[in-house]
């Protein structure tokens, strides 16, 4: 595996030795399920092939040292100096151990060395992938006893407390308890879980993710505007968050305005519809899928208002091209779609986006196949 080789190259170059071990956690891409998560409500991702990869070692300097393979950068912090706000790719790892001895786990001095294939600002959770790897290695290493969820929890605490980055919980649960050719239902209230069949090939199917390489303009402005109109309609309906609307129709009918009315359908709805793939996909019956796609789209187009003109015509080109369902994935204003693709279609579907995204003027996508995957691990 060149990747492994090239990771162990590296840390020998650090260490003088060769790694204690190597251990991987993916990205994600999200099913369905989209700008749920703040709502209490539920979403459905998935792990990916592709993946970070942590080698590790024990050192006794008291020093954290790491190493960035594909960007040929190391930087080192002492373990007493770690704290938040420590700037660039090295936060992801070194947040880890941070928030392992903040937690009162006995975490010592160590060489990390990374690499990954997760594309970077594609909202695939590449920062995640790394986090969880780290944490996976850590608790190898150090012998923690750590349960599945939390270790994403604690790996979600690094990003927003040592990172700075306001992330949920949906990519670090990924992340790490995804099982191979299966999805992730998470309730992200009660943090219970449910494995979710995906048997894809099985069933003539496969699933492009397509990267759109718009300016990906997250904007807070708009992120926060829609998060504080959620919580405002929650209070004036008198419930804890919106996944306890159980009557759309009456919860509208108490609304003040249009614009309230339809981020609270947006929300009410992707519930819906998330439950749905949970029973179709129980039930096998993954050709009733892609329909809940499209009507996700067609959702967060109208009523949340968070894709934009590249986003829109790749869904729509996609579909044009004989894709089954697509849909923005992500928390919108650029990044990805998935489609739902018949076994071997999706890189012609992938190829008629790129030809719509040239006579559009667009920049050029780029795209894979997505493989349903297993979560964080060793691998050697």
């Amino acid at each position: 595996m060149e990747a492994v080789e090239k990771l162990t190259t590296c840390y020998r170059k650090l260490a003088g030795s060769d790694p204690e071990g190597i251990w991987f956690a993916p990205g994600r891409v999200n099913l369905i399920g989209e700008h749920t998560d703040y709502n209490d409500g539920f979403v459905l991702p998935f792990a990916l092939e592709q993946r970070a990869l942590i080698a590790a070692g024990h050192r006794d300097d008291g020093l954290i040292v790491m190493h960035a393979a594909d960007l040929s950068e190391t930087m080192e912090v002492s373990l007493s100096a770690l704290a938040p706000g420590q700037g660039s790719w090295a936060a992801y790892l070194a947040g880890v151990l941070w928030v392992l001895r903040e937690a009162g786990h006995q975490v010592g001095a160590v060489t990390l060395a990374l690499t990954s294939d997760v594309p970077l600002g594609a909202g695939l959770s590449s920062s995640a992938a790394i986090e969880c790897a780290v944490m996976a290695a850590m608790c190898d290493l150090f012998s923690l006893s750590i349960a599945p969820m939390e270790r994403a929890q604690l790996a979600q605490r690094a990003e927003n407390v040592y990172v700075g980055a306001p992330t949920g919980l949906l990519d670090q649960a990924a992340s790490t308890l995804c099982r191979n050719g299966h999805g992730l239902f998470l309730d992200c209230r009660t943090l219970e879980t449910t494995d979710v069949p995906l048997p894809l090939h099985d069933q003539g199917f496969e699933i492009l993710v397509l990267d759109t390489h718009s300016p990906h303009s997250h904007i807070d402005g708009e992120y926060g505007e829609r998060r504080a109109t959620c919580e405002q309609a929650a209070k004036i309906l008198g419930v804890r968050a919106l996944r306890d609307v159980t009557d759309l129709d009456a919860a509208l009918s108490r609304l003040p305005d249009t614009q309230m009315r339809r981020r609270v359908r947006h929300v009410v709805s992707e519930n819906e519809r998330t439950h749905a793939a949970l029973d179709l996909a129980r039930k096998g019956l993954l050709s009733e899928l892609p329909r809940l796609l499209n009507e996700s789209h067609i959702s967060m187009r109208e009523d949340y208002e968070i894709t934009v003109p590249t986003v829109d015509l790749a869904v729509e080109t996609a579909l044009t091209h004989g894709a089954f369902g697509a849909r923005m994935t992500g928390g919108g204003f650029g990044g990805c779609i998935i489609a739902w693709c018949s076994t071997g279609q999706a890189n012609r579907i992938g190829s008629a986006i790129h030809e719509a995204f040239e006579k559009a003027g667009f920049q050029k996508p780029s795209w894979f196949t997505a493989t349903p995957s297993g979560g964080a691990g060793r691998l050697s």
